[in-house]
């Protein structure tokens, strides 16, 4: 018993860690507390944390050096091969239940190396960051990090992000939405996921990322949102085509959202 709970405590330990990682929070070269501080930190020994530690060293996300402390040297987990869903994405039809936001946080922050990337920004330009949970039906389904350029992201309050979708808060500000580039994968529930979607720490979740254009092709909003699979699903429905002489599946420009939830997310 006694070992399961100090691999339980590890397990926690390493996906909170991680999640601050691959988040930007902790950049590359960011040097981390000392193993006692850790252990202090989040209420456990310092063998937990030298296993959690040797874990994140493992995947090559930090480096321990030996006199000078441990340090960040990855930004992101290494990301899968991606599957082109353009054409299915292009029409979400409308939600069908009605839905709530909690905004959890909102600030001004610099942007990690990804999002600023992702965005195309300019050197030192800040980003408004956002953290909120959508709910159905009085139920956690998804959990949505948003990064908006500072221009944009003054245009609009907090408040009003607690109350509109975001999409159509940049859409009042003059910008013109032309495109977006998305795509899916699967995650783990780090300790802040699982505490909003109400699921275990570590359990398998839906994970989205999404970049969004303007008409100039400038990033106006970068979503990394993790779904609850019970309560969120991709269907696409495909048809036999010919091309070149090849019989190839093609895919219907539908998509749908299981359990209802048709289209929840689709102006966040």
């Amino acid at each position: 018993m006694a070992e399961a709970i100090e691999t339980s405590k590890t397990r926690r330990v390493y996906l909170t860690l991680r999640d601050r990682i691959s988040s930007g929070e902790l950049t590359p070269g960011t040097r981390l507390p000392s193993e006692p501080d850790l252990a202090g930190l989040h209420d456990v020994s310092r063998v937990t944390i030298r296993r959690a530690l040797a874990e994140l060293e493992r995947e090559g996300l930090i480096s321990r050096r030996p006199g000078a402390g441990t340090f960040i040297t990855a930004r992101m987990i290494k990301r899968p091969i991606v599957a082109d869903l353009s054409n299915a994405l292009a029409h979400l039809v409308e939600m069908g239940r009605s839905t709530d936001v909690r905004l959890l946080q909102f600030g001004y922050v610099e942007a990690n190396p990804d999002v600023a990337e992702a965005l195309k920004l300019e050197a030192g330009e800040r980003v408004q960051r956002s953290v909120r949970v959508r709910i159905i039906d009085g139920e956690p389904f998804s959990y949505l990090v948003t990064h908006v350029p500072q221009r944009i992201g003054t245009t609009y309050t907090e408040a009003e992000l607690g109350a509109q979708p975001l999409l159509t808060l940049i859409e009042r500000s003059g910008v013109k939405v032309d495109r977006a580039t998305q795509t899916i994968t699967a995650a783990l529930a780090g300790p802040d996921v699982a505490e909003a979607l109400g699921v275990d720490i570590g359990a398998p979740l839906l994970a989205l990322n999404r970049v969004v254009f303007d008409v100039k092709r400038r990033g106006i909003e970068h979503l990394t949102a993790f779904y609850r699979p019970d309560r969120y699903s991709f269907q696409m429905d495909l048809v036999r085509i010919d091309s070149g002489g090849d019989r190839l599946w093609s895919p219907v420009e539908r998509l749908r959202m299981g359990v209802g939830l048709n289209g929840a997310d689709a102006n966040d």
